[in-house]
C-alpha cells in the first residue's frame, strides 16, 4: 500500500515568504490549437520539495547529479506533535536507525495555506542535529516548511552533514508507528539545489 505524502501543486499553493507565487498557465487547448499544454512558474521551494546540500552549502551538485536511491529507504516516523522544540528523546538512540529515513509528524500540515503555517512552525533542537548527522540519516521529512527559522544554521547543519530535507510533507498521520515502511521522494533530474517530488510511504 503506497500513502501519498505529498501537497498539491496548482495556484492555490502557498509559497515560502519571498519566494515566486507558483503560476500554472494553460497555454494550449485542444479546441483551439489541437492538444493541451500548461506552463508552470515557481520556485523549487514550493510544496512538497527536497533540499540539497548546494542550497546552503558549497556543495556544487545539483539535483540530477544524486541516484536515485538516495533518496528512497526504510523510514522511522517520530511522533513529535505539540513540541515547539523538538529535542532528542532517549529511545531514539536505538529507534533510528543508521542511512535511514526519519519522518517528524508534527501535525503541523494543518495550518498549510495559512500565515501561521510559516512563522509559528516548531524547531528542531541542536543535539538532535548533531544525532541525526551522527547517525548519518540519509533524509528528514517534515510536515511544515523548515527544521528551523532564519538564519538557518541547523538548516544549514543537516544539509552540510549529508541529509536531504524533505520539506511540507502531509498525511503523517497516516502513515503507521510501528508497522515496517518506506519512503520515496524522487526529485527531477534538474540542473538545480532543489526539486519538486512527489513522495509516498509504503507500507512492507
Amino acid at each position: 500500500m503506497l500513502i501519498d505524502l505529498t501537497h498539491p501543486l496548482d495556484e492555490t499553493t502557498p509559497g515560502y515568504p519571498g519566494d515566486p507565487v507558483l503560476s500554472l498557465a494553460k497555454i494550449r487547448t485542444l479546441e483551439r490549437d489541437g492538444f493541451t499544454a500548461y506552463q508552470i512558474n515557481a520556485g523549487l521551494h514550493t510544496g512538497t520539495h527536497i533540499d540539497l546540500p548546494m542550497h546552503l552549502t558549497g556543495d556544487t551538485r545539483f539535483a540530477r547529479d544524486f541516484e536515485p536511491d538516495c533518496f528512497a529507504g526504510p523510514g522511522l516516523l517520530l511522533d513529535v506533535r505539540g513540541e515547539d522544540t523538538i529535542t532528542l528523546k532517549r529511545h531514539y538512540i536505538d529507534a533510528v536507525p543508521a542511512s535511514g529515513i526519519v519522518l517528524l509528524y508534527t501535525g503541523h500540515d494543518k495550518q498549510y495555506g495559512t500565515e501561521e503555517y510559516f512563522s509559528s512552525h516548531p524547531a528542531i533542537s541542536r543535539e538532535l542535529v548533531d544525532f541525526f548527522v551522527e547517525k548519518r540519516v540519509k533524509m528528514l521529512g517534515m510536515d511544515m516548511p523548515s527544521p528551523d527559522r532564519p538564519p538557518y544554521i541547523l538548516h544549514r547543519a543537516l544539509l552540510s552533514g549529508g541529509i536531504f530535507l524533505l520539506e511540507n510533507l502531509t498525511n503523517l498521520c497516516n502513515v503507521p508507528l510501528t508497522a515496517p515502511f518506506e519512503v520515496v521522494a524522487l526529485p527531477l533530474k534538474l540542473a538545480a539545489e532543489a526539486s519538486f517530488v512527489r513522495a509516498v510511504c509504503r507500507i512492507l
